[in-house]
Formats: C-alpha cells, structure tokens, sequence
C-alpha cells in the first residue's frame, strides 16, 4: 500500500489534556486492564471519535463491534469475516474499550486503525519525527507494535523504511573505521562504566556556534548524554563540560573508555579531580581502545543525526520551521534513549 508521504500529518488533535481520566485502564467491572500502548490519557478524545467514526466506514469492523458487543457469539456474522479479522476474533486476540478495538499480539496490545490518513500519521510520526529519529526497522517496529494495529502492518512498515529518501541518501556511509573490537566487562551500575566520543567536523551552529559535540555512553543503561562543544576545546573545557552536566547529575565513573589522545584524557581528569578536591589518584581507569557495542551506539546517534541533514545542514519541519543539528540534538538523543536496546529487551530509562 503507498503512503504518502508529501501529506503533513500531525499529532494536531493527539496530546494529552491534562487531568483527563484514563478511562481505558478499567474494563465494566472495575477490574484492571491490561497496560494499552494507547490509552485515554495519553490521546485527545477528539482523536478516539474519530477512530470510531472511521470504523462505521469500514466493513469488517462493522461487523467485529457488533460480534464483540454480544454476550453469545453468532456463527452468521462470524461467516462474513474475512482474514486476518476472522482469525483474530476467534483466537480472541481483538477486544472492546470504550468504543476502540484493541488488538492484542503476545504482550503488547494496541489500537486498531483502518483510516489510511491515520495508518500514513503513525508511520511518520515513528519514524520521521526528530524525536524518533528516523531508527531502523526492528526499533521502529517496536515503537509502532506498542501503537497501533492493522492488517499486514509489518509488511507495510518494511516498504515504508525501505523507501525513506532520507534514510537512504544518509546510509551511504562514509565516515570513520573503528579499531579492533576488544571485550569489556559488562558493568553491574549505572555510570560505572562509560565511553566517551567526540563527533567533530560539524558544521557552526547554535548561539555558541559549536562545530562538535561529546557522545557520552553509559554502559550499564546503554543511554547516551550528548554534550555541544568545540573542536578546540582545551582539557580544561571538557572537564567543565562533563562537571556541569554529568557529575552532579550521574557520579564519577570508574571505568573510562576512549579513541582520544590518552594524555589529552589524563589531563581531562587531573583537572576533573582537582575540581572534586579529592587526592584519592586515578581510580578511574582509562581504556584508549574501542568497544563494539559502544562505537555502534556512537554510529547509530551519527546517523540519525546525518537522516535530518541529508538534504542540507539545516532540516526544515512540518511547520516550516528550519533548525540546525545543534537544536537536533537534544531530540536525537531522546530518540535513542526511547527505542528499545537489543542487549536489554527494554528502553535505557526502564533499566
């Protein structure tokens, strides 16, 4: 099915007001339900009316509310179900709240849309948005199975990605080879062990017109902090850096991992810790070697970043609003830290 993609769907009639009931989290006699991956609290209800107008246009839905709404099921009205509709009724995979269809698949359960405007806005809204970062099939699969259902959706999501203009152009790598992979010891806390890069050669941008910014991976949650910076920042500079935004809100790591000159390092932390007042050496040990999993991280926030600015060193929104990669950054890196990490099964703030 093609989608078009010239269409500037928003999230227009979508957030939440604050205060609304979540009146989907229980079912007629009051008991819990399970957890929705779209529930009252989270979408206007102008939203929910419209789904449930678009049912009344569709026939196979039709038909499923008024299966889902009899105590007795009706063999007559199952007959004129078609697939996948009849597969899931009877395995009871489809259910009723408020109104919505909700399809269940394993331990996710979603909202079921038939309307092809809102099948298009969740497809953009997964994946082009800056805060989802234009991710990879499996990672944006997961942020859509936890949204939204319709028949033959994965197949969909597969065209969709695979013909992004700027998912394509940004693939064509051409940036640095990384070292030999070494093992590192998986760290049992958070901040206990970190690696640090600097993506560089960037164009000015920002009040500060920095042209780099410091990757700083946290080893345990795999989540990134992404800290704006200069090319020509001294030791001292980055010791600042990371104090204002990482030791008061993190602590001091143990393990330091890096592709940087080790003396330019040292000297980071000799500063670092003259700051800390304390005389307690260098327990922080400093490893000039790359990690695999970390120098993938490092790639993948290099290429969500490369997907807006494919076309430019600016990316223009729906609005028409033009922002460089410094105003990008903050929402590159809350698209990784929201998608869901291979290694752990879950997204870093759950860990």
């Amino acid at each position: 099915m093609e989608i078009d993609r010239r269409k500037n769907f928003r999230f227009s009639e979508w957030p939440p007001e604050s205060g609304t009931p979540n009146s989907g989290d229980t079912d007629s006699e009051g008991t819990e339900s399970p957890i929705l991956g779209i529930s009252s609290s989270e979408l206007h209800n102008e939203f929910f009316n419209a789904v449930m107008k678009t049912y009344a246009k569709h026939k196979q839905c039709g038909i499923l509310l008024k299966l889902l709404q009899q105590k007795y099921r009706s063999p007559e009205m199952e007959s004129q179900l078609e697939e996948p509709w009849l597969r899931d009724y009877k395995d009871n995979r489809v259910f009723l709240i408020d109104g919505l269809i909700y399809h269940r698949e394993k331990n996710t359960i979603a909202l079921t849309l038939v309307n092809r405007d809102y099948i298009s806005l969740i497809l953009q809204e997964c994946h082009d948005c800056p805060y989802m970062g234009h991710m990879s099939e499996d990672r944006t699969k997961a942020r859509v199975a936890s949204t939204a259902w319709w028949p033959k959706w994965e197949q969909e999501l597969s065209e969709y990605i695979n013909t992004c203009e700027r998912c394509q152009k940004a693939n064509r790598k051409n940036g640095k080879k990384y070292g030999l992979v070494q093992h590192i010891e998986e760290p049992k806390h958070p901040w206990e062990t970190i690696n640090m890069d600097w993506v560089t050669g960037l164009v000015p941008g920002g009040k500060e017109n920095c042209n780099a910014f410091l990757i700083i991976f946290d080893g345990f949650r795999k989540s990134v902090r992404c800290l704006l910076c200069h090319k020509e920042d001294t030791a001292m500079d980055t010791a600042l850096l990371f104090w204002n935004n990482i030791i008061f809100t993190c602590e001091v790591p143990k393990i330091i991992i890096g592709d940087r000159d080790p003396k330019f390092t040292l000297e980071v932390w000799t500063n670092l810790y003259d700051m800390l007042s304390t005389k307690l050496a260098f327990y922080t040990a400093y490893h000039p070697q790359t990690d695999g999993l970390a120098e993938s991280m490092i790639q993948t926030m290099e290429d969500i970043l490369r997907r807006f600015c494919a076309y430019g060193i600016e990316y223009q929104d729906h609005d028409g609003y033009t922002h460089d990669w410094v105003t990008l950054l903050p929402a590159v890196q809350l698209a990784y830290n929201t998608s869901q990490q291979y290694t752990t099964g879950n997204i870093p703030s759950l860990v």
